[in-house]
Order: C-alpha cells, then structure tokens, then sequence
C-alpha cells in the first residue's frame, strides 16, 4: 500500500537549504535565459535536486506523482533549439508541473491517481499539453491528486489517491493540502517548479490554490479545452493555472487558452487572449465591487483576513457594494450532483477507450469491480459510493438529467450572479475563498468549511482566488468572480490586490500550525 502519512519529523536543515530559484516568476527566468545567464538544463536540474529534497526527503510532502525521466535530455534539446532558432514562445524552457488526469504522451502515466490505470501512457497529448510544447515549456512531471478527482466517495480525503497516497500541506504538514489539484497546490507552493496546471469541476483549483498560498484560476467553461483531460463533468470541468504569482497565471492562461476542433465548448470563444496586457497595478480604481456576504463563512480569523482586504481594495480604488446577496444559493447543490454523476459515467466510459485503450478497465462498470478486487490497496481508507451511484445513471436523455442542467443554469447564471451582477451594476463580486487548511483525518474525511467555490463552478464563470493573508500561518484566499469570459478584468483586479497586499509568504514546511506573533 502507498505510503500515507508515516513519514518522519521535518529536518528543518532541508527545508531550509538555499534555493537559487525561490520565488522566481516566469518573466525572471525568461530574461535570464534570453540573456544566457540561465539555461534550462540548469534550472531543470535544480527542480530536481529540490523535488529530491522537498518531496522525497526532508519535509517529504509528497507532491508529485511522476517525475519525467527525460527532463534533463529535454532540458538540453530546449537550449540548443534556442541557441539554434531562438525561443519557440513565451514559456521556452520553463518547467511546468501537470496534475496526473491531464493526459500525455511521453514516458509519464495519465492515472487521475488510481492503480487501475497505473502503467498507463495516454494515446496521445491532451489539447492544452500540445500548447504548453508548442510554447515550449518542460513538462517537468506529474503531480499527485485527489484520486478520481475527488468524485469516488462521499468520505473521502482530499490529497490521497491509490496510486500515489497522501500529499501533505507545505505550509503545516499535519494539514490538509485541499483537491482535487492537492500535488499542484503543494508543489507549486513549495517552489518544486516554475508553474502548475490543475483542473477543477467545483472547487478543485481554487480551493488547493487558497489553502497552499497560491493564485488559481478557474476559467470560463470552454476557454481551455477539455479534450484529453480525465473527466467528471463536461457542464463543468476545466483545466488552469496554479502559480505564485498573478503575472505567472496570466502567461500560462494566454498559453492554455485557445479554440480545439475536438470540444465543441470552445466554439465562439475568442481565439487568442495576451492576458499579460491585464497587469495594471491601477485597475481597482473605480470598479464597482461587489462583498457576497452571503458566501462568509462564521470563522472571525478568517472573515478577519477579508475585512482587511477589502480595506486594501477599497484604498486601491474599488468602490466596494457591501453587502451583496447572490441569490439561490441553495437551489442547486442537489441537481449539480446529479448532472455530476450522469456526465462522469459518460464521460469516462468515452475516455477510457480513446485514451486509454490498453487499460485493465474499458468502463465505469469495470473501475467499480477492479476497485473491489484491488480493495487492500484502493478501498483502505473510504469507498466508491459516487462511483456506483454514477453507474446506476441512465444515459444524457434521461429526463432526470435533463432538468438538473437546466435548474443549474437558472439558478447559478440567470437568477443568481447573473441577477446579483445586473442589480447592483457590479464589475465583480469577491468573498473568501474558502476557510484554512484543516487537519487530515483518514477516518473522518475532510471537514473543510465554508467555500466560494460552486457559483462560479455550476455556472460555468471565471473565478480568481489571491492569496490575502494566514491565519495561524496558514494561508487564506480571496476570490473575484465576474461573468462569463471576463477573465482579464478579474486578472487586472487580482494583480492589483496583490501588488498592494503583497500577502504571499513561502511555505516553511512545520510540523503543526503556529500562531503568528
């Protein structure tokens, strides 16, 4: 069985080793190495050498599922075509990390975390992987996820998959990291590479990004394509950025986004967006912002965090609406499990045979009977039940489904941030994206609070989180949420804030969470 959580003692000396690279964003990097005082040989070799002492050892979180064999080599083949031709694009030689549903064809496994598809190496590059080469990024590795992302049990823990077990939080490693991007969120945050994509159906990149210090971004349903990532949701599922910075997110964006003839989602999504051109230190200044109160949770620390930014987005320019009530709220969390579990059983059972072909499993029915056979190594710790209610699911006809669509569409878009944007005439609305990190419990599961996650996750709308300070060291996210494709202004918004607020702190890799002084 995979390790858990049984690791020793962090040996605070690992941790603590001078990093040449802490810190760095792209554009850093990217001048460094146009100017030949980097290449990426060198910098690949560093991420190694720290994934071996991060991850591996020391603090040993745990992060990354797979690293690619062939970094080093790539490393070399990327400077010597620089040298040669000069960049290929805007991320030459950058090391990224990929969440391990997001499919490529190399040497590293597409698993979404689970030993039934161990071994497996996907038939061919997802859509969004063919634009980070074609940019010219290093696909660095895989990194750990909640397992099936996260849609396998009604109890289960976030950060653990049968394939790769527990990633633990950087930031107190008796905390949870969040998921389903639980080894992007961690690793990124650790400084373990450059850049990271995670993908989300409610919650899975905004929710990681929060609780480990980080800037996510959760696009617009279509902006990046779907094709080649495992899915749960085609309503929902979207891939995106996970970075330290909100420059570092907006490049990867401009990178990720992009039309594909193979989802049908991304038809009449702009082309091309330089979501670079969005960093304005001044693009607060007189948006109509709009608090969500309704979307608090009760914890004082943390709704302590969102007063003060809110007091640092009103100095920055932002005529603040306070309160604002998103309406419906309630009204949808029933119909978005059950339009989860239609499109889940759908969608894997298309993917498995295009992407998968060689797998043990061809179909849902055959992951739920793999899973009991394997269940030492896969059902240790919590079961299947979504799985099995996916199964019993009829087809995309069925009335049923039908009518959860349709009730998530009126009451996420039209009767709720769409009504709650028109009447007050908002640019924006922000809350808190979620509560800290909580303790991991494998017998319990996760117990994580209050979240900002699903208005903008059923409707399909973009949602930045930004890191906006801790709590007992532990960091707290605060999200913008706007109306379909309008990601550059809540990109504008972000960076403001976090030029202002400058809340983003490297994680220091604790035993246990510790009151700041």
């Amino acid at each position: 069985m995979p390790l858990v959580n049984h690791a020793k003692p962090v040996q605070q000396a690992d941790a603590d080793a001078p990093f040449a690279f802490l810190e760095v964003t792209v554009a850093e990097l990217s001048a460094r190495m146009q100017a030949h005082t980097l290449d990426c040989r060198t910098l690949v070799a560093a991420y190694l050498a720290r994934i071996e002492a991060i991850d591996r050892r020391g603090p040993r979180i745990n992060a990354i599922i797979e690293v690619n064999s062939r970094a080093l080599e790539e490393a070399r083949e990327l400077d010597a075509e620089r040298v040669a031709h000069g960049p290929r694009g805007p991320l030459h030689g950058i090391p990224i990390l990929l969440k391990d549903n997001i499919a490529t064809a190399d040497g590293l496994l597409t698993t979404a975390g689970s030993l039934a598809l161990a071994g497996q190496r996907a038939a061919r590059d997802a859509h969004l992987v063919t634009r980070l080469r074609a940019a010219g990024a290093l696909i660095l590795g895989k990194t750990n996820m909640s397992e099936w992302a996260n849609f396998r049990s009604t109890r289960s823990t976030s950060g653990w998959s049968g394939r790769g077990g527990l990633t633990r939080n950087p930031y107190a490693l008796d905390r949870n990291t969040s998921g389903s991007s639980s080894g992007t969120g961690a690793a990124i945050a650790a400084n373990l590479a450059a850049l990271g994509v995670g993908t989300e159906t409610d919650g899975s990149i905004v929710s990681p990004a929060s609780i480990n210090g980080l800037v996510g971004i959760k696009p617009t349903l279509g902006l990046i394509s779907r094709t080649g990532i495992i899915p749960i949701s085609h309503s929902q599922d979207t891939a995106g950025p996970m970075t330290r910075s909100v420059a570092d997110a907006a490049l990867l964006l401009s990178v990720l986004a992009g039309p594909d003839p193979k989802d049908s989602a991304t038809v009449g999504v702009p082309p091309w967006f330089n979501y670079g051109a969005a960093l304005n230190r001044e693009s607060l200044r007189g948006a109509r912002i709009g608090v969500a109160r309704n979307a608090f949770g009760d914890n004082e620390l943390v709704n302590g965090v969102i007063e003060r930014a809110l007091r640092t987005l009103a100095a920055a320019g932002a005529t603040l609406v306070d309160p604002v009530e998103i309406p419906n709220l309630d009204k949808y969390g029933d119909s978005e499990l059950a339009v989860l579990l239609y499109e889940f059983k759908d969608g894997l059972n298309r993917y498995l045979p295009e992407f998968a072909p060689g797998a043990p499993v061809h179909d849902l029915t055959e992951l739920i009977a793999w899973n009991r056979t394997h269940a030492t190594e896969e059902l240790a710790y919590f079961g299947q039940e979504l799985l099995e209610k996916a199964e019993a699911k009829g087809d995309l006809s069925t009335p049923e489904y039908r009518d959860a669509l349709a009730n998530n569409g009126r009451y996420a878009r039209v009767e709720g941030l769409d009504a709650a944007l028109a009447e007050h005439k908002l640019d924006a609305l922000v809350a808190p994206t979620g509560g800290p990190a909580w303790m991991t419990d494998l017998v319990n599961g996760d117990h994580s609070g209050a979240s900002f996650s699903s208005p903008a996750a059923v409707a399909g709308y973009p949602h930045v989180t930004v890191p906006a300070g801790h709590v007992w060291g532990l960091p707290v996210g605060l999200s913008f949420v706007g109306p379909a494709l309008s990601e550059a202004r809540l990109i504008g918004y972000a960076y403001a804030f976090e030029q202002a607020s400058q809340a983003r702190s490297a994680p220091r890799f604790l035993p246990t969470a510790r009151k700041e002084d």
